[in-house]
């Protein structure tokens, strides 16, 4: 007899990381990687953390800021320039260690000449959302994301030398829970929480994109790695028998595999107004998404385990709150990635099977 509090116990704690890495989460993984300009070397997925191989210096791009690198998708973007001569400066909370570091608080200030001579900016960075949400943690989701990227929006339009590019992390939060509705680009956001933030975050990046810096905002889905975020949690219950859909199932999950959220930004930063991208806002995810019963379905084949212990709404209220539980884990996104392929992108992993059998399989 399955002891029920148990695996829920076993459940809070995954959804709990799932929600906090679930649009973060990523370490390079995989084989060939067909981007432009990029090829793979080191090890495969059967051998661990491979590199990604970028010409981006090619394209005028050689002194690259980023913000967020603590995180799981900033370590994959980093690695993914350790093979070229791309000098990569980070933006660090706390004191800098050295030439490659530069001392920030998001609440605070920028000032325009730390931030100034990049080619390139990528901002990742913004508290968890992780947790049941109090005052104060709404606070805080909300004021490092819009705050944060004012102030270095702000800097950056000031600064002498502004880079081509700023790379502004979102979310596809931002549409909010929206049943079987295709999402596009240019759909308008939701109604709640999350997709207010969203709103304001990418508001707030404008500051740059009115100063001539063209500035593009990812909305990025549900990130698969092993190595952690959503499907590295999944894991451990899913192997051993204990998976299930979430509340109904019959929510949109718009996934994307961690090789293309690596290669979406280089292609983000590396593709000119003129080819589709230009400013604004871009979907970042897979083109086919899934409802949350098909996603289990498929993974606990691939594992070739059962998949027999659904999760009620019920538990996740208790466990998240109602908000959280709704916003995060039950709400439907069906989001296409127009731009990305009218921009050219070629993804690698465009079906959930393929997606999961190399991580996983």
């Amino acid at each position: 007899m399955i002891d029920f509090n148990a695996a829920e116990s076993h459940f809070t704690a995954e959804t709990r990381s799932f929600a906090e890495n679930g649009l973060w989460a990523g370490r390079v993984q995989g084989t060939a990687l067909p981007w432009p300009g990029i090829k793979l070397s080191g090890k495969g997925h059967a051998g661990g953390v491979a590199r990604v191989h970028t010409s981006i210096g090619g394209n005028g791009l050689e002194r690259v800021l980023v913000t967020g690198v603590s995180g799981p998708i900033g370590t994959a973007l980093l690695a993914s320039f350790e093979p070229q001569s791309v000098q990569i400066v980070r933006l660090v909370r706390g004191r800098a260690q050295n030439a490659a570091q530069v001392s920030w608080d998001p609440l605070a200030p920028v000032s325009p000449t730390a931030v100034s001579g990049f080619d390139a900016v990528v901002h990742l960075a913004g508290e968890s959302v992780v947790g049941r949400w109090t005052e104060e943690k709404r606070s805080a989701i909300r004021e490092s994301r819009v705050q944060g990227t004012r102030n270095l929006a702000t800097a950056l339009a000031h600064c002498e030398a502004k880079p081509r590019v700023l790379v502004c992390a979102s979310a596809v939060g931002f549409y909010g829970n929206r049943g079987d509705e295709i999402l596009r680009e240019e759909s308008p956001a939701g109604q709640g929480f999350l997709p207010e933030v969203c709103r304001e975050w990418e508001d707030a990046s404008r500051i740059a994109a009115e100063a001539g810096i063209r500035t593009v905002n990812v909305r990025i889905g549900l990130v698969l790695s092993p190595k952690g975020g959503a499907l590295g949690n999944m894991l451990k219950p899913f192997k051993l028998g204990l998976g299930g859909r979430i509340g109904s199932g019959q929510q949109w999950w718009s996934w994307i595999h961690v090789d293309d959220i690596v290669g979406g930004i280089h292609h983000a930063m590396g593709t000119e107004s003129g080819v589709g991208l230009g400013n604004g806002p871009v979907n970042l995810v897979a083109p086919n998404p899934v409802r949350n019963a098909e996603f289990t379905k498929v993974l606990a084949s691939v594992l070739r385990r059962p998949a027999f212990f659904p999760v009620p709404e019920l538990a996740l209220r208790l466990a998240f709150g109602k908000t959280a539980a709704e916003e995060l884990l039950l709400a439907s996104q069906r989001v296409e990635p127009g731009k990305l392929g009218a921009s050219g992108y070629t993804f690698r992993f465009r079906e959930l099977r393929g997606a999961l059998e190399n991580l996983v399989g």
